[in-house]
């Protein structure tokens, strides 16, 4: 067991757990102490609370004292998501314009957690409404790329990215409707599962909204699955109960010999593919060759047409909701997304019901062009991380969605899709690698992931914080619109 206690994983941490090596206490103290030093910075999280982290660590202990942790994520340290509602906290959903009252009850992905035992450390930031790939929000500070400061750590789900690569703890959750896992893994370095629709119950549900675990390694990701994917009633869309073998992930690179892998470097529209993502897909498809998989390139198969007609439908969508809002409360929301929002206030009802069916032609043009392989490798974004202050990659609300051609076709086909880090550009940025499954195979998705994991070799020192320069005992106040103090 080698590294710091807030470097390892999840069944690094049970074994010290087990053998009293160390305790839950000791690396809840270590991740906070770590959080310390980045946070200043970074802005990833959101109700960071020490002692009631280090309330639930020495319950953990304890129970590891007895010999009865209530899981293998016992005592391992977590973060959710701001728009996974714990109890009793408010959810702001990265927007001043949000009222901030206490939910009352756990969502179902934090529940699981909770069942677990595993610790709480803080929640994590996001854009206005998730609805934005960057960290620029309304309500937080400005989540910024533990890699380089000067770039965003991607979006929706913007703090748990930072906070994976920064070294928060191990186990991070976030959500996805277009994108919004994948592209801060990707350009974070780390690694996500966009798991099949209903896989992980999620509350409220919505077409192609999928939360999962968002995670430094594979084998982190496998052990979180077999926690969050256990029922919830509240999912209407939630799948039927299976008996999956998560612990049965673990494939070496002779698990790709004979599979049949498309190769995906074309999205079909969106933003040119930079140079050196181009490249990076590349090199990880020869890997995959080189260990006897049948790599064929593909054609694009998602159209200008079915991503203008999803952006149009949502840009509708956060209209109504916006014009249901009080002035005063409009107004706090960004400017990116009001503008993006009012642009389709002139839509007719016949505009609208066509852009409502793209949805549907996105997923059936994408289970056609996937049938042919048992998985599909792609960029997981067309560029790297962009500048921390912008919206989007173009700042452009009347092209702002422009970057998530190759991640939203698997939100609407509903199939497993990961994102593994395999490359850095020229400027050391990462590059993550989609690897898309069939419907339901989230499973085999891992298995592929952890077979390039041990392909793609070692990866460079994850990024350290700037020198220190806060104080023990430093103080944080949350925005302008909470009274509350935090010390650390």
């Amino acid at each position: 067991m080698t590294g710091a206690l807030h470097e390892l994983g999840a069944r690094e941490l049970q074994r010290g757990y087990a053998s009293g090596a160390f305790s839950p206490v000791d690396v809840a103290q270590a991740v906070l102490a770590r959080i310390d030093r980045w946070e200043p910075q970074l802005h990833a999280t959101w109700l960071l609370r020490p002692e009631l982290a280090l309330t639930q660590a020495r319950e953990s202990e304890a129970r590891w004292q007895r010999g009865a942790p209530l899981s293998p994520l016992d005592g391992v340290p977590m973060t959710l998501k701001d728009n996974l509602a714990t109890q009793g906290d408010p959810t702001p959903l990265g927007t001043a314009a949000a009222p901030l009252f206490p939910a009352l009850a756990d969502a179902p992905p934090a529940a699981r957690l909770r069942e677990a035992g595993a610790v709480l450390v803080s929640k994590t930031t996001m854009p206005d409404y998730g609805m934005l790939s960057s960290g620029l929000s309304s309500f937080h500070a400005l989540a910024r790329n533990p890699w380089d400061l000067s770039k965003g750590p991607g979006g929706s789900s913007a703090g748990a990215g930072a906070a994976a690569a920064a070294g928060y703890g191990p186990l991070h959750v976030g959500t996805d409707i277009g994108g919004s896992l994948r592209l801060p893994a990707s350009w974070c370095g780390i690694f996500t599962l966009k798991p099949s629709l209903g896989r992980i119950p999620i509350d409220p549900p919505y077409t192609g909204r999928a939360a999962g675990p968002m995670t430094r390694s594979v084998e982190d990701a496998a052990l979180m699955m077999a926690v969050l994917s256990q029922p919830d009633a509240r999912d209407s869309m939630a799948l039927p109960l299976q008996d999956i073998a998560w612990h049965d992930f673990e494939r070496g690179p002779e698990h790709l010999r004979g599979l049949r892998i498309g190769l995906l470097l074309d999205a079909g529209c969106g933003l040119p593919v930079d140079p050196q993502v181009r490249a990076a897909i590349a090199q990880a498809a020869q890997l995959f060759e080189s260990a006897g998989a049948i790599v064929t390139p593909m054609q694009p198969f998602l159209t200008p047409e079915m991503l203008a007609g999803m952006d149009h439908f949502w840009r509708m969508r956060s209209h109504l909701d916006m014009a249901a809002l009080p002035p005063e409360r409009k107004a706090r929301v960004l400017p990116f997304i009001q503008a993006w929002a009012d642009s389709a206030a002139g839509l007719s009802g016949t505009e609208v019901f066509h852009a409502a069916q793209q949805f549907h032609a996105t997923r059936v043009a994408t289970v056609a062009g996937c049938n042919a392989f048992d998985y599909v490798l792609s960029p997981v974004a067309p560029i790297t991380a962009f500048a921390a202050e912008l919206a989007s990659p173009t700042n452009d609300p009347l092209r702002a969605l422009e970057h998530i051609a190759f991640t939203v076709p698997f939100n609407m086909s509903e199939q497993p899709a990961a994102s593994i880090n395999c490359g850095y550009n020229a400027d050391g940025l990462p590059i993550g690698l989609q690897i898309a499954g069939a419907r339901f195979d989230d499973l085999g998705v891992l298995r592929v992931a952890r077979a390039f994991e041990q392909l793609r070799g070692p990866q460079r020192p994850w990024p350290e914080p700037p020198a220190l320069k806060c104080k023990k005992n430093s103080l944080y106040r949350l925005p302008s619109n909470s009274n509350k103090l935090l010390f650390i």
